[in-house]
């Protein structure tokens, strides 16, 4: 589970559902951001980290499933719920293929809602780094497809950002555009001592000095690109653990 307070916006453009979603979820304890339409709702994902988004899938504008896979560009460890009185289609299968975790129906079951997020919210947290675009949307998928949430980060600003405290595991490529990747190990070690850091390159003969540098420094684990995929799968499930 997360150590902070479980951030949440909800974005619908009924805003007397938002006012009573929010009230709610501020009662039990979480921290609660409302928008009325995507554009707001874009400014404020781009200014801090969610947790959890909670989308209207029919609103006017840009509607909810455009709105999340704007969301997962900018916050792809985001866990999206998309909210709907618009019972089938195939607009809920194309959300689901997009990412999002859960498509409801309205009126909302609450209880259910709160469950689904807790057990979201349990699943650890693994941080990407590296400046293959497609290598990160696999490994988005692939990670996703074992339980875990994934955030993506393509250079060492981006890691530092989106270095949350609750972050279990975090995967750095050594190669990175705008600063050496050790260096970007290290300083994710000092602000966040209870990730685990996994070292990830595709040099392995050019980078062995480093590598070694870096073992001996108490990194936890190495892994080579082309990954050997149940090796990696492997070593995530162990220091994934709580």
């Amino acid at each position: 589970m997360i150590d902070h307070p479980p951030s949440i916006l909800i974005v619908d453009d009924d805003e007397d559902i938002c006012e009573n979603m929010a009230d709610i979820f501020t009662d039990l304890g979480f921290d609660i951001d409302v928008a009325h339409e995507g554009r707001t709702a874009l400014e404020l994902v781009r200014g801090r980290p969610y947790d959890v988004v909670l989308l209207d899938l029919k609103m006017p504008g840009m509607d909810g499933l455009s709105l999340y896979r704007e969301i997962k560009k900018v916050q792809a460890g985001t866990v999206a719920f998309l909210l709907t009185a618009y019972a089938g289609g195939s607009t809920a299968g194309e959300a689901l293929a997009a990412g999002a975790s859960q498509v409801l129906a309205k009126p909302v079951d609450l209880p259910l809602l709160l469950r689904l997020i807790d057990e979201a919210l349990d699943r650890p947290l693994v941080l990407v780094v590296d400046d293959d675009d497609d290598l990160c949307l696999n490994l988005w998928d692939l990670l996703r497809e074992q339980g875990y949430r994934v955030c993506i980060a393509h250079d060492g600003r981006q890691a530092v950002e989106r270095l949350r405290t609750s972050t279990r595991v975090v995967l750095i490529d050594l190669n990175l555009p705008d600063r050496d990747g050790a260096d970007v190990c290290r300083q994710v070690r000092e602000s966040n001592p209870a990730s685990q850091v996994v070292l990830i390159t595709g040099h392995r003969a050019e980078l062995e000095p480093k590598i070694e540098r870096l073992q001996a420094e108490g990194f936890d684990a190495i892994c080579y690109k082309p990954f050997d995929l149940p090796e990696l799968l492997g070593t995530l499930e162990r220091l994934a653990q709580p």
